[in-house]
């Protein structure tokens, strides 16, 4: 089993910064890409970005400059730095990784945290 937690949600003022975290653990031989979604009231969930194994990143044209994704992969973590934040910014934001569980089998799996929330107001 593979278990993801997401946690530095806040209630933050426009303008402010926030860094998320996304902490993997369990049976883990390596993971692949990790990735940003997030979810607001009454809204689909989007993609914030994604980063590989190897560090390369793509984002969301709405967060492009203000948002930056990195990871630790000797901790298995995934951090997301927001600068700059908008009100249009809040929501529920979900981690998920592409996990390889055994060196043996060659299969992949997806795994999703349960969520942080992110509140940009006033």
């Amino acid at each position: 089993q593979v278990q993801l937690v997401e946690s530095g949600g806040d209630l933050v003022q426009p303008g402010g910064s926030l860094r998320l975290s996304c902490a993997a653990s369990g049976s883990i031989y390596t993971i692949n890409a990790m990735a940003w979604y997030r979810q607001a009231a009454g809204k689909e969930r989007e993609l914030v970005g994604a980063i590989t194994s190897g560090g390369s990143t793509n984002y969301a044209d709405s967060v492009k400059g203000r948002f930056t994704i990195s990871r630790d992969n000797a901790k298995n973590t995934m951090y997301l730095q927001m600068n700059s934040l908008k009100p249009e910014d809040t929501a529920v934001y979900y981690c998920n990784a592409d996990v390889r569980p055994s060196p043996i089998l060659f299969k992949w799996y997806l795994y999703w945290g349960q969520g942080t929330q992110v509140t940009v107001s006033s």
